[in-house]
């Protein structure tokens, strides 16, 4: 049996997912599950703590953005965050995610 979804509103700047249209700002409405919200809160958890990375590597002066691991994880996992959103998005939340060309190219 498939699991009802419910609405969601997410703010990805903050990470906050919201069940309340009014709780706070929200950038984007979407139709999940409790396992894909699950799988959302732990991408926006994992982007959280590398962020934390990279901002101790941004004290070291000699480290170059393009020659940092943190950096790479945090722009994967947040290519991945807006993927999920994406994909569980409605009609607005894809369009505006693909005019972000943030999404890899499907070949």
């Amino acid at each position: 049996m498939a699991e009802l979804k419910k609405i969601y509103y997410i703010d990805v700047g903050s990470g906050e997912i919201s069940q309340s249209v009014t709780s706070s700002t929200w950038s984007f409405k979407i139709q999940a599950d409790d396992e894909e919200i699950t799988e959302l809160r732990e991408l926006f958890n994992e982007n959280y703590s590398n962020e934390w990375k990279t901002f101790v590597r941004a004290h070291i002066p000699y480290v170059e953005y393009h020659h940092d691991p943190q950096n790479d994880r945090y722009d994967s996992t947040i290519q991945q965050v807006y993927g999920l959103i994406h994909k569980l998005g409605d009609d607005e939340a894809k369009s505006h995610i693909e005019s972000m060309n943030i999404l890899p190219i499907e070949e």
